[in-house]
């Protein structure tokens, strides 16, 4: 017998109970021991005379949260995958195969591993608690469903919906689960007991017995997609919807859906092996390791608290936000959203009902997607208050400015705003680029002066960084970052400098971008080159309109001054600074925009008004990746090891990828450099040095680095 503290049989007659709760962790899991665990307990029960079983957690808002990860990072050979996955699939079996029906009592993530569990079992009840989700989240990891997800879901809910899962890593609620056929029934979280009880009996009567669910499209067109016919017209889609999203940058995905593809109507063993081959396959990947490597770093943030000391972070219930607009009313409906009392502020109605719409129109998506109902909408608009004084503002325990750029008006705003709040109010500033330390000179209290830059859209953009002047608090940084992650954002601390930390590192791939139109590069190939062969979301040029032209030349300009000769700046920027070209924002840049403000195609116009003729595109791919990521990485180095704006490579990634999208197949800026190697990149960067300019000379740290044969990692 497996010795696992925490998974026990208890008799309830003639029924019997499973109870999930592994002792010493906070979430259940299938780690190896688990399994054998359960193989123990389907071997007793197979034997036993009980008419029914129950599986329950009583772990706090988890069922269980999937397969053991760590295992999974470990492990780099095939074949031992597959000696893991034969096991598995042995085991669930095993539970699918008991002579009495399964119900899993579901309340809590049920995810991965966990939802092909319950798959494996006759029924399923799942509560519509918050913190219930049901899912198969494993491409997100590189990988595939490997317990016999990509075969049992597909025969349950059909074809259509599974892939919809599947393929996105999807995980959803008990009524969407309940509506799709994935679970029975989705109860009230104080129900969950007795419904479970109800159906417990209505086996011991006979009502209900042990079943093999079949999906059955209801509706005709399902019926239609759903059979010989119409399954390759979904596959078929299927692919086209994959290639488009992932660029064809990652297996995981492809593989789910051939496996699917290939395992419909094949017996359980075969599709089983067909399932375990293709796991196999991509489980192995550099792919897979670097993209569980960032799911460590984005779990590593839940436990953080931004300092290295015991402070706590203060209560926050109140939010404030100085200056409504776009911005401000974004950070304002982030708040609400997570319940926050909200009060903003403005110097004009005009201002204020652009920050009430642009709140408003976030919901009403929502709502139109039936992600929220009109009663939550109403109540969430409701936390959302606003004046155009000062009112309310004794209340507020964090107030956000998000005013314009521009280092006197701020200081001129805080220094008033003080003399309105309660004497130990935080205030954060949303800047991007202004010095953070020199700001709090306008705050008689610096040590509650801190930084708070959230990415534009702040409703998708995930990440924050939490800017600490030289006399910000602990306190004020611990609650700003426990705040960001309460907003549902994953906050990294960086040292008050030169555009902080994301910034600073984007702004010498934008640069470079027009020395690249000095060149002879067309802004087509160049943006594709960065795109559909790096994996970037989207081009540099491309970025420049989404940022503001003026803006990005503005910071650019700033940058030079700070940062010294390093940072050139191309003979085409006065040009456009003398244009009436600002990018998306008046939809006039290097692309054309609809009036809906969606770029259309590259606006050919820009090449004669910055004086280029030749669009020959005349350097390579590999050129034109390397001048442009490099200096990412030459500049990470400095700011990592020289200024120490952030104290490890993982927060340099983690930034990068919540905030600039740097593709997390790569595994991140600097995790991309050690796979490069550093000597190799030192060396690339030496001759473009020779050969462009300073902007290119490598870092002190990154030479000593490559001397020293080390890496980030």
């Amino acid at each position: 017998m497996s010795k696992v503290e925490g998974i026990e049989i208890i008799s309830k007659g003639d029924y019997a109970v499973v109870e999930l709760d592994l002792q010493g962790e906070k979430v259940n899991k299938l780690s190896s021991p688990v399994m054998r665990r359960l193989q123990d307990i389907a071997n007793e029960l197979k034997s036993s005379n009980y008419k029914a079983v129950v599986i329950k957690s009583k772990k706090k808002k988890i069922f269980i949260a999937g397969a053991d990860i760590e295992e999974i990072k470990s492990v780099t050979e095939k074949d031992k995958f597959k000696d893991v996955l034969v096991e598995a699939h042995s085991i669930f079996n095993a539970w699918e195969d008991l002579p009495m029906p399964t119900i899993a009592a579901i309340d809590g993530a049920c995810l991965g591993g966990g939802c092909e569990f319950v798959i494996a079992c006759d029924y399923r009840i799942a509560t519509n608690d918050k913190s219930t989700r049901i899912g198969l989240p494993e491409v997100k990891l590189g990988i595939i469903p490997g317990f016999g997800g990509c075969i049992r879901l597909p025969r349950m809910i059909g074809v259509q919906a599974a892939l919809d899962i599947i393929l996105a890593g999807k995980s959803v609620i008990a009524k969407k689960a309940a509506k799709i056929g994935l679970i029975d029934e989705a109860v009230p979280k104080e129900l969950l007991d007795e419904r479970v009880e109800l159906m417990v009996q209505d086996i011991i009567s006979g009502k209900k017995g042990k079943r093999q669910k079949c999906f059955k499209a209801k509706k005709l067109p399902n019926k239609i997609l759903e059979s010989f016919i119409g399954r390759p017209i979904v596959f078929s889609q299927a692919k086209k919807m994959v290639m488009k999203q992932s660029k064809g940058f990652y297996p995981a995905p492809l593989a789910a859906l051939s496996t699917v593809k290939k395992t419909i109507g094949a017996s359980r063993e075969k599709a089983q092996n067909i399932e375990m081959e293709a796991f196999c396959e991509v489980a192995v990947t550099p792919i897979s390791k670097n993209l569980i490597n960032l799911f460590y770093l984005m779990e590593g943030v839940k436990k953080q608290t931004g300092v290295s000391s015991d402070v706590k972070s203060k209560k926050v219930e109140h939010v404030g936000v100085l200056g409504a607009g776009v911005m401000g009313g974004g950070i304002a409906q982030l708040a609400a959203d997570k319940g926050y009392n909200v009060r903003m502020k403005d110097i004009s109605n005009e201002a204020l009902a652009i920050g009430y719409k642009q709140a408003n129109d976030i919901w009403a998506k929502k709502l139109k997607r039936r992600r929220l109902t009109k009663f939550d909408f109403k109540k969430k608009m409701s936390l959302i208050g606003a004046s155009l004084d000062y009112s309310g503002f004794k209340k507020l325990d964090v107030i956000v400015e998000a005013i314009v750029e521009d280092m006197k008006i701020k200081k001129l705003v805080i220094a008033d705003t003080v003399k309105q709040c309660k004497e130990d109010a935080i205030i954060a500033t949303n800047t991007s680029s202004l010095s953070v330390t020199e700001m709090a000179e306008a705050h008689p209290n610096p040590k509650n002066f801190v930084g708070m830059h959230f990415f534009n859209p702040v409703h998708k953009m995930p990440l924050v960084e939490v800017i600490r002047g030289e006399h910000t608090s602990d306190e004020a940084t611990a609650t700003i970052f426990e705040l960001s992650k309460r907003m549902g954002k994953t906050p990294v601390v960086v040292k008050d400098g030169p555009g902080f930390l994301v910034n600073r590192l984007l702004l010498p791939w934008m640069s470079e971008a027009l020395f690249f139109l000095e060149d002879g590069m067309t802004v087509k190939t160049l943006d594709r080159y960065y795109t559909h062969k790096f994996g970037m979301p989207m081009g540099p040029c491309r970025l420049l309109d989404e940022v503001g032209l003026d803006t990005a030349i503005k910071v650019l300009k700033i940058f030079q001054n700070s940062l010294g000769e390093r940072i050139q700046v191309s003979k085409l920027a006065d040009k456009i600074k003398e244009s009436d070209r600002l990018g998306k924002k008046n939809k006039k840049g290097f692309y054309q925009y609809n009036e809906k403000g969606y770029d259309t195609d590259v606006d050919d116009s820009m090449y004669s008004l910055l004086g280029l003729s030749a669009k020959n595109d005349p350097l390579s791919e590999q050129e034109c990746i390397e001048r442009g990521i490099y200096q990412m990485i030459n500049e990470a180095a400095r700011a990592l090891h020289e200024d120490k704006i952030v104290e490890t490579a993982g927060e340099v990634d983690l930034a990068m990828i919540m905030g600039t999208g740097f593709p997390p197949f790569r595994g991140g800026l600097l995790r991309y450099a050690d796979t490069v190697g550093i000597s190799k990149i030192v060396d690339s960067l030496n001759d473009y040095h020779q050969r462009l300019g300073i902007r290119f000379k490598p870092a002190d740290s990154l030479v000593e680095m490559a001397k020293a044969n080390k890496t980030f990692y």
